[in-house]
C-alpha cells in the first residue's frame, strides 16, 4: 500500500494555504480533492461563490509564508457598509478608522492563486480523488477515481474538505463525538452588476452594497474587472417574498423593482442569472472533539459558519497560522501534543465566531436600515476615539485585531449591555454628542470588576 506522511482531504482554500505551511516545514505532502483540476478552465464550483472578504486574521496568515504581496493585487478594499434604502438612497457606515477595510476578493481565483504556490513549493496534487472512506485508527485513506478504487496510508490525516466532510463522517461513527448541524431558514443566489457601458464601476467601489429589508436583503461586492458581485439572500418559503415564490420572470422582475429597485435598473440579465444560477443553503456546524489518534479536522469541516461577519475563511486561515505556531514550538513530529493543543486552544474562539455571525445576520438584514442603529455606531465611533484603549468596537475587535474570537464575544457582550442602557434614554437623539463618555467608560470597567 501506498504511504504518505501527510494527507489533505480539500483543496480549498484552507486545504492548500495548509499544504504550503507544512511543505515549507519540508513535510512530505499530498492534497486528495474530489474536483477535477478547474485552473485553466472557466468551471465555477457550484454553490460557492460569494465573494470572500479578506480581513487582519487572513491577511496575517497570507504574510507569514509570504503571499500578501501576491493576493493583494486581486482584492479590492472596502471601507464600510453603503446601506441602500427603498427609494435608491445611501448611508455610508464606516467598518472602522479611515484606514481599516476589509478586502473583496473571488473565491475561484483565489483559490487557484493558492494551489498554484501548493504547487510550486512541492505538494503533490490529486484530483479527481473521491475520499469514500478513511479507517482513522489504521490511517487508512479509500477513493475512487474515475472508474477505479485505490487506497493509501498516511501518518498523518488532515481533513480540510469542508462542512461536509469525509474524514468528519468517519469520526462521528466513533463513541463521544459530538456533532450539530442547522441550517438556517435562508438560501442564497449568486448574481452580478457587470462594468457601466464606459467600463467603470457602476457603484462605489469601495464599499461593501447592502440592501438590507427586514426578512431578506441583497449584498454587492466589487471586483477587479468593475463589476459587482451580488448575493441575494432569501427565506426559503413561508413569507411574502421567498424563493419558494419566484417562479418566473414576472416574479422575479417585480421583487427587485419593489425592494431593490436601484440594483435591478444596474442589473441587464437579471432573470437570465437569477434562473441559471443554482439556489444554495447556508449552514453552520460545531463538532467535538476534531482529532482522533493523527486525524484532525481543520476549517469549515469543524466549524462552518455562515457568512454574515465575514470571518469563514479568516478563521480558517487563522487555524492555519496557529497551527503552524504549535508545529513551531514542539515540532514536526509531535501530532499528538500539537493536534490536542490546537483543538483545546481554538473551540472556544470558534464557537464564539459561529455565534457572532448567526447574530450578524439580524444586525445586517434590518437594523443597519434603523436610524437608531446607525446613531449607536457614531457613539461607539466616539466613544473608541475618545478612549482608543478602553472601548474598542466589536466589529474592530473581530476584524481588525488578532484578539482570540471567545474573549472579543465576551467584551461584546458587555458592551451591548452598556450601550441598552445608554440607548433607552428617550433624550438620546438630540443629546448623543452631550453624553458623558467618561462616565460610560466608567460603568464599563465596574461591569467588569464585577
Amino acid at each position: 500500500m501506498e504511504k504518505n506522511e501527510i494527507s489533505i482531504l480539500g483543496a480549498g482554500l484552507i486545504g492548500s494555504l495548509l499544504s504550503i505551511y507544512l511543505k515549507k516545514r519540508g513535510l512530505d505532502v499530498s492534497i486528495f480533492e474530489k474536483r477535477l483540476d478547474n485552473r485553466n478552465s472557466q468551471y465555477k464550483e457550484e454553490g460557492r461563490s460569494i465573494n470572500m472578504a479578506l480581513s487582519d486574521r487572513g491577511w496575517r496568515a497570507l504574510e507569514k509564508i509570504g503571499l500578501k504581496d501576491k493576493i493583494m493585487p486581486l482584492a479590492i478594499p472596502m471601507y464600510g457598509r453603503r446601506v441602500h434604502d427603498e427609494h435608491g438612497k445611501t448611508t455610508f457606515i464606516p467598518y472602522g478608522k479611515d484606514d481599516q477595510a476589509i478586502y473583496s476578493i473571488s473565491r475561484g481565483r483565489f483559490n487557484r492563486v493558492l494551489i498554484d504556490e501548493a504547487e510550486k513549493e512541492g505538494v503533490k496534487l490529486n484530483f479527481g480523488h473521491r475520499c469514500d472512506h478513511v479507517n482513522i485508527g489504521k490511517g487508512e485513506l479509500h477513493f475512487t477515481v474515475g472508474e477505479e478504487r485505490s487506497q493509501l496510508h498516511s501518518n498523518v490525516i488532515i481533513g480540510a474538505d469542508g462542512a461536509y466532510s469525509s474524514l468528519r463522517m468517519a469520526m462521528q461513527k466513533q463513541a463521544r463525538f459530538n456533532y450539530k448541524q442547522e441550517y438556517i431558514s435562508h438560501g442564497y443566489k449568486e448574481l452580478t452588476i457587470p462594468a457601466t457601458a464606459e467600463g467603470e464601476f457602476a457603484m462605489d467601489p469601495n464599499a461593501l452594497h447592502i440592501w438590507p429589508r427586514g426578512k431578506f436583503m441583497l449584498i454587492a461586492l466589487p471586483n477587479p474587472d468593475k463589476s459587482f458581485t451580488c448575493t441575494l439572500f432569501l427565506p426559503f418559503e413561508g413569507t411574502k417574498v421567498c424563493f419558494d415564490k419566484i417562479n418566473d420572470e414576472v416574479d422575479i422582475k417585480s421583487v427587485f423593482k419593489t425592494h431593490f429597485d436601484d440594483a435591478y435598473k444596474l442589473m441587464p440579465n437579471l432573470t437570465e442569472q437569477y434562473f441559471n444560477n443554482p439556489t444554495s443553503a447556508l449552514i453552520n456546524i460545531e463538532c467535538f472533539p476534531w482529532v482522533q489518534d493523527r486525524a484532525l479536522l481543520i476549517g469549515d469541516a469543524s466549524h462552518a459558519m455562515v457568512p454574515f461577519y465575514g470571518q469563514g475563511m479568516n478563521c480558517g486561515f487563522e487555524d492555519c497560522f496557529i497551527l503552524d505556531s504549535l508545529i513551531d514550538k514542539f515540532g514536526t513530529t509531535a501530532w499528538d501534543l500539537i493536534f490536542a493543543k490546537f483543538q483545546k486552544m481554538r473551540k472556544p474562539d470558534t464557537d464564539a465566531i459561529c455565534q457572532l455571525a448567526m447574530e450578524n445576520f439580524v444586525e445586517m438584514r434590518g437594523a443597519v436600515s434603523d436610524p437608531k442603529f446607525l446613531l449607536r455606531k457614531k457613539i461607539e465611533a466616539k466613544l473608541h476615539a475618545l478612549y482608543p484603549n478602553d472601548w474598542v468596537p466589536l466589529y474592530t475587535m473581530v476584524t481588525f485585531s488578532d484578539m482570540p474570537y471567545s474573549e472579543a464575544y465576551a467584551q461584546g457582550k458587555l458592551q451591548e449591555a452598556i450601550m441598552d442602557k445608554v440607548m433607552s434614554s428617550p433624550l438620546i437623539t438630540q443629546n448623543w454628542d452631550k453624553l458623558d463618555y467618561g462616565d460610560i467608560i466608567d460603568k464599563m470597567e465596574a461591569t467588569k470588576a464585577v
